[in-house]
């Protein structure tokens, strides 16, 4: 029997593990009391690590499907072979535009994908990348480049010391938090009210966390816009704003008031169903709390206006003084720097899609894109394509499209462990090695964390001989299809790749720990003591680096080293915004149809599409249900617990009716990663719990216009009961 310790990286928490290990069998997991960032808090996917380890259903060879669509199991040479050679034969015959990438959600929870996946994206060309970023963060990011000049220097809350937290759109509860690393967030936020502090919610829906909450505020979907604009206007209006050290680090304030000057409370109860009243009460209590921070998530980045949601939420810390001090917004100080000196504020609009011009950001393109670009025939038409860790059949807008478009590729390769609804129309699936077969160092969730600590995993049970971990997969995939010649530019590509091949991620992760601002290498006085990877693994339950502290304006990676607090993309874009609001009614007629605005939702043992396959995670009562008002589904003579069709304008799904009083009439919701109802795939869970897809009903035609984000949250669905029963 061995006991180790290790980092949870099923989702953004990272929860410190203790795990016991009886030749390979896993006999217990359980929180790290000891985790300087947990203390010892876990929720039920940790345990569920084993599930994924030991199922039966998880492919461990490499998989090639024959002409009759039959599966055949083939060594790893002759996988990269083949796929290398029919890469190559597609580039050389359509050129490197037709070759694409997408990387899915966990990517970014193992640090080996992340790493490499850049050697594979270089190895295939840059102008075709896709994520997940671009239906999930992507409007934090967006904000965040062009307000402090880097897409990650994105400010988290300093909940362990806030006095009134504003959260809007999101349900830390269920997610652990979410841009926003706070393992044990439940107590975290009850400690807000214990000292004397206060939590409003503003949410469509009654959520887990509206119950620790103070306050809680229905809000019409896709209208929060509204909501903070107005809380600008009174607390500008009525001189509330901190003119203190924020002051000379920004600029624009004057164009923020005239910005918001005509979007009164009055304007903005009308748009959100929030009372004027309670506008400005929440606006003079936020500018009057000692320390208060606004915090708003997937609700605010998944509708159309998620771009400038995630703006005002930046504008409205930075005018009432809540940035950069303790108990606000801050940036963290990771181990491993993941910002350095550069700085992302080029990298927007440099090349776009073919079908609708939508723009690049950051080297990637909007994933809404993905599946005309393979359908669209012409010049530069997407032939190939390479997902890793990802699902986006399930999980990005209009599923069923996309569905229908990976058929018609000439190549696709799919690193990921399960045959799913994606991977089924690959032609080669290469299996990479479970979460407690890595080692693991967080590069991403330590630089959102609401603590400055650091942790490393070493590998929990040994791999079998002939397996592959992400990175070798990546790394040799590139190394095949990489292009050969392209003079200085190609031989320095080719010399990055070797050195990263030869360093991997731990040396990788050695060399970030040595450069950054605790490292040996980061003083001439630290050398000793400083921190390295040798040092980190003797402290296997990781260590505590501190609260957050102020960094402005060192931080910032803008030309004047000043907060870019209007930028020109974002005033244009508000002014247009404001401009249609303005000419229009009320948004929603409610009561009067059928006709509702659909929003997702996420349980705590749900982890998007890729948790569902674990009997522990996915027992007792259906969760896949449609929640509707109990008075609207009365209106509509809707029983509960029957089945009910769901439409919009890209499709129709079936799924049982939940009545509740969670949910603002007009409003119903569906959660997220559902959908394993497809033939092919090969989850034996999954098809007893399979559900309805939300993204068979999302339009891939509804996006954030500024940013290019999908915008799931508010779209126009009808309800009805199921055909048969009509």
């Amino acid at each position: 029997m061995t006991t180790h310790f290790r980092a949870c990286n099923l989702c953004e928490a990272i929860c410190g593990l203790e795990i016991e290990i009886d030749d390979r069998r896993v006999v217990s997991i359980r929180g790290d009391a000891k985790d300087p960032l947990s203390h010892g808090h876990l929720c039920p996917k940790g345990v569920a690590l084993q599930d994924i380890y030991n199922d039966p259903d998880r492919l461990r060879q490499p998989m090639r499907k024959k002409a009759n669509g039959q599966w055949e199991q083939v060594s790893w040479s002759a996988a990269f072979d083949e796929i290398a050679t029919r890469t190559i034969a597609i580039r050389k015959q359509h050129g490197s535009e037709s070759l694409s990438m997408y990387l899915g959600n966990p990517t970014v929870h193992n640090y080996g994908s992340l790493l490499f996946s850049r050697s594979l994206a270089n190895a295939i060309g840059k102008p075709q990348m896709y994520s997940a970023t671009s239906v999930d963060q992507l409007p934090h990011h967006f904000a965040s480049s062009y307000m402090f000049g880097h897409s990650m220097l994105i400010p988290i809350p300093d909940v362990d010391r806030t006095d009134f937290m504003l959260i809007m759109g999101a349900n830390p509860i269920a997610s652990n938090g979410s841009i926003m690393t706070a393992p044990g967030i439940s107590n975290r936020l009850k400690a807000i009210g214990k000292r004397g502090g206060k939590i409003v919610l503003i949410d469509p829906r009654v959520t887990e966390t509206a119950r620790v909450a103070d306050e809680h505020h229905s809000i019409r979907p896709g209208q929060d816009l509204w909501l903070l604009a107005a809380l600008l206007h009174v607390i500008i209006a009525e001189r509330l704003e901190d003119s203190g050290r924020l002051s000379s680090l920004s600029n624009d304030r004057e164009t923020v008031k005239q910005l918001v000057a005509d979007v009164t409370p009055e304007f903005a109860a009308g748009r959100t169903g929030i009372p004027a009243e309670t506008i400005q009460q929440i606006a003079r209590e936020f500018a009057a709390s000692k320390t208060a921070v606004c915090y708003g998530r997937m609700g605010l980045s998944t509708q159309s206006h998620g771009g400038l949601c995630q703006w005002l939420v930046n504008v409205l810390n930075i005018v009432t003084g809540n940035f950069d001090r303790a108990g606000g917004a801050m940036f963290t100080t990771p181990a491993v720097d993941v910002v350095g000196r550069s700085s992302t504020l080029k990298n927007v609009g440099r090349w776009a899609t073919r079908v609708r011009s939508l723009p690049e950001f950051d080297g990637q393109l909007p994933v809404a894109a993905l599946a005309e670009e393979i359908l669209e025939p012409g010049d530069k038409q997407l032939r190939a394509l390479f997902t890793v860790c990802g699902n986006p059949v399930l999980s990005t807008p209009n599923g069923t499209q996309l569905d229908r478009a990976l058929d018609g590729l000439d190549l696709m390769v799919s690193v990921d462990i399960y045959l799913n609804e994606t991977t089924r129309h690959a032609d080669f699936i290469l299996p990479s090695t479970s979460g407690l077969e890595v080692d693991h160092y967080d590069l991403a969730f330590h630089a959102l964390a609401v603590r400055n600590t650091a942790k490393f995993s070493p590998v929990t049970i040994p791999p079998a001989d002939d397996s592959r971990s992400d990175w070798q997969i990546l790394s040799e995939l590139a190394k095949r299809i990489s292009p050969k010649g392209g003079g200085f530019a190609g031989f320095k590509q080719r010399f990055i790749q070797r050195t990263m091949q030869k360093l991997g991620p731990t040396g990788l992760v050695d060399l970030g720990l040595k450069l950054g601002p605790y490292g040996a290498w980061s003083s001439p006085f630290r050398w000793k003591k400083g921190l390295t990877l040798a040092r980190l693994r003797k402290q296997p339950h990781g260590i505590d680096l501190g609260p957050l502290q102020q960094k402005l304006p060192k931080c910032l990676r803008t030309p004047n080293s000043k907060i870019s607090m209007v930028p020109a993309v974002f005033a244009s874009r508000f002014r247009d915004v404001k401009k249609d609001a303005f000419q229009q009614q009320a948004a929603v007629d409610e009561g009067q149809t059928n006709a509702f605005e659909l929003i997702g939702r996420r349980h705590v043992r749900s982890c998007n599409s890729w948790m569902h396959n674990s009997k522990r995670l996915t027992k007792g009562k259906t969760l896949c249900t449609l929640m509707m008002n109990t008075a609207d589904a009365e209106r509509l003579e809707l029983p509960d617990g029957e089945p009910v069709s769901v439409t919009s304008r890209v499709g129709t799904v079936e799924l049982p009716l939940e009545h509740t009083d969670s949910m603002m009439t007009g409003v119903v919701s569906i959660p997220h990663g559902y959908g394993h109802n497809r033939q092919g795939t090969q989850m034996e869970v999954a098809e007893l719990h399979g559900g309805a897809s939300i993204n068979d009903l999302t339009d891939d035609n509804v996006i954030d216009k500024l940013t290019g984000n999908a915008a799931f949250s508010g779209q126009q669905v009808t309800v009805s009961k199921k055909p048969s029963q009509q």
